[in-house]
């Protein structure tokens, strides 16, 4: 079975309309996996079948219909199945493809959207933009539970401040989420932290660094090296000021802590 994504824009909502469609698709051996309204005037349907030309005689005869103009019709992609999940789309910065924004309110879809990420084996690097007690960590941590992973900080300032310089064990895998503040990691001064912290960049596995703008300055790392970037904000007009994050960050004691990391019962939700 394949597997594609259909949405459509509702032009006429008269009766019957979603009956029309069904219909058609069973006379096609198309299965509806999956069905939801998107952003109320979409409506967002995951289908599958066993012969790719079942799918192109429906898309031909669909394209048709006077009471619906079809918006999009490919192969599924995360944002796809996250907005069947949820009925919204992930807004996305139109000159930055791989910049996703949220709002406070939506951090159960940002959560769902960082574990489909954490999902995926192999090397990525997850940025996140946002201003203190957003919900940044908050929403790392929740993904990891939600994704089966392991979380390991190597510098953060959740609990307290923490900097560290080695990792222990099992924590040096490539099945856990290993996550970092560029605001402490670049004030830094211990060689040692900064050192794990280039290996780990190499390291085959999921990285989340919040503040990646401040993380990449007097370094090698560009923001061109990042998978993805999500901006997290208290209310869509909100402004991620730089200049605060530093001023609070120079307001804070600094310390290390090197044996903190995460597991699946580290944190009451």
């Amino acid at each position: 079975m394949n597997e594609w994504y259909f949405e459509y824009e509702i032009q006429v909502n008269r009766p019957g309309l979603l009956g029309d469609i069904s219909s058609l698709l069973g006379m096609l051996r198309v299965n509806i996996v999956t069905i939801n309204g998107i952003d109320e005037v979409h409506r967002g349907m995951l289908l599958s079948a066993e012969r790719e030309e079942s799918i192109d005689r429906f898309r031909s005869i669909v394209s048709t219909m006077e009471h619906i103009h079809v918006t999009k019709f490919r192969q599924p992609k995360l944002r796809d199945h996250l907005a069947l999940r949820h009925g919204h789309y992930i807004p996305k910065d139109s000159d930055e493809k791989n910049t996703f924004r949220f709002v406070r309110s939506e951090l159960g879809i940002l959560v769902d959207f960082l574990a489909e990420i954490f999902k995926k084996d192999g090397h990525k690097m997850i940025g996140i933009r946002g201003m203190p007690r957003v919900g940044k960590t908050e929403s790392i941590v929740a993904a990891s539970v939600c994704a089966n992973k392991r979380w390991i900080f190597l510098s953060s300032t959740m609990i307290k401040q923490t900097l560290r310089n080695k990792l222990l064990g099992d924590e040096f895998s490539t099945d856990n989420v290993f996550i970092l503040d560029g605001v402490v990691t670049r004030r830094s001064g211990d060689e040692r932290h900064l050192q794990l912290v280039r290996e780990m960049m190499s390291f085959p596995t999921t990285k989340v660094i919040e503040h990646p703008d401040i993380f990449v300055q007097n370094s090698e790392y560009t923001l061109d090296d990042f998978d993805y970037i999500i901006e997290l904000r208290h209310h869509p007009e909100e402004e991620i000021t730089f200049e605060i994050l530093e001023q609070n960050q120079k307001q804070s004691d600094f310390g290390s802590f090197s044996g903190f990391g995460g597991g699946f019962d580290g944190f009451n939700f």
